[in-house]
């Protein structure tokens, strides 16, 4: 690990670049799960009909993932997430534009590409620059760019929506093409992938077709770990809507608040693996947000439902905080670009049909009922899932 200053900096740069390029990936995710309603009306389809983008959306990560992680695995981390950066870019911007619900549904495919790609990608090249020591606390820091995306994207809404719609929000999505120049400029390249990387496609695909039992058990733990964050955030805002009648701004506001619990309770518990450990922690984290689920669906006041949903996000997010320390640290050095992401993606392709699933049952149960059920029972399985997996915490990258 170069502990000089100019080592310093670079550490800075590549978190701050793995930081918002994550940050901006579920900002424009999350810019349909607000607007949901309000594209369902002008494209004139139901709710049920534009949730299914966010399920495609989903559904095309892990091509994203398999394409740029390979990619990074073979040439390097700043090249392919430069071009992710510019790829997805592109897609917000075009999606903004789009006329037709076909063409929407196609762009939001494309950009579960690039989406997917992203994460991989980032979470590789900061975790390898990070001190093992600290990579506990860099993990939280660096998953809960997701939470500031959503963050962003509430704030986004409450500003622009009500004055000029939902197209607009979708431009702000071409400010990715911006991060990749940073990247360009002040992040150099991974030493551990420098010194450890397979100089073949024949040698890389090898090394990751033996590391298939793995893939296997992180994409069944990421599933239930997407199905835990998926369950909680997508469907909210419409929750917010139908079931407490909620206007932009309240919903906006109430989101907003949930994503600050988010933040804290990701930086919070990445730290505490580091001490208490990856696996153990994650259960913790899990288990206590089993207990919130009644607060969060049935406050009966408006207190007390904004404490739920700041605590449901304080642990599903706690959790999420150890992810990429967890399984960047189980992949092997030469496939850390492609396995953790890809698996990731996997995951998050089975878990893209919760909101579908959510969407139906709210039909018949309403939706306290239908969220928390989906919730609780993705807590506790994935709990269990993670106690039966193994850890290596703190191992040093390429040694």
């Amino acid at each position: 690990m170069n502990s000089s200053p100019a080592g310093a900096r670079d550490r800075r740069a590549a978190l701050l670049a793995g930081f918002l390029g994550w940050t901006l990936d579920a900002f424009d995710f999350f810019l349909v799960v607000m607007t949901l309603t309000a594209i369902a009306r002008e494209f004139h389809k139901s709710d049920a009909a534009i949730t299914l983008s966010l399920t495609l959306t989903l559904a095309f990560r892990p091509v994203g993932a398999l394409i740029f992680g390979l990619l990074s695995d073979r040439f390097g981390r700043r090249l392919p997430l430069m071009i992710n950066l510019v790829f997805y870019a592109l897609i917000e911007v075009l999606t903004g534009l789009s006329r037709s619900y076909g063409a929407f549904l196609v762009l939001r495919a494309l950009f579960g590409i690039g989406m997917g790609g992203e994460w991989g990608v980032g979470a590789s090249l900061v975790m390898e620059k990070v001190p093992a020591e600290r990579r506990g606390f860099f993990s939280g820091l660096l998953q809960q760019g997701y939470a500031v995306g959503y963050l962003l994207a509430a704030g986004a809404y409450w500003f622009v929506f009500p004055h000029w719609g939902w197209r607009p929000l979708f431009f702000i999505g071409g400010l990715p093409a911006l991060l990749a120049i940073f990247v360009r400029a002040r992040v150099t390249e991974s030493e551990v992938w420098l010194k450890t990387r397979e100089r073949t496609w024949t040698g890389l695909g090898r090394t990751l077709w033996a590391q298939f039992p793995l893939f296997c058990y992180l994409t069944l733990l990421m599933a239930l770990m997407n199905m835990a964050s998926h369950g909680t955030q997508d469907l909210y805002p419409t929750f917010l809507q139908r079931a407490w009648n909620f206007g932009p701004g309240t919903r906006s506001a109430l989101t907003a608040f949930s994503m600050v619990g988010a933040l804290i309770g990701g930086v919070v518990f990445g730290h505490w693996s580091q001490r208490f450990g990856r696996r153990r922690t994650i259960i913790v984290a899990l288990l206590a947000a089993v207990l919130v689920v009644p607060l969060w669906a049935y406050a009966p006041s408006l207190a007390l439902l904004s404490a739920g949903a700041f605590l449901m996000q304080f642990f599903v997010q706690g959790a999420w905080g150890v992810i990429p320390a967890h399984i960047t640290e189980l992949a092997p050095d030469q496939v850390r670009g492609a396995l953790p992401g890809f698996a990731y993606q996997c995951g998050a392709l089975i878990a893209g049909l919760l909101p579908l699933a959510e969407n139906a049952t709210a039909g018949h149960l309403g939706y306290p009922a239908a969220m928390s059920l989906a919730a609780a029972s993705a807590f506790v399985v994935c709990a269990l899932v993670a106690a039966l997996g193994r850890e290596r915490r703190g191992v040093v990258y390429g040694s």
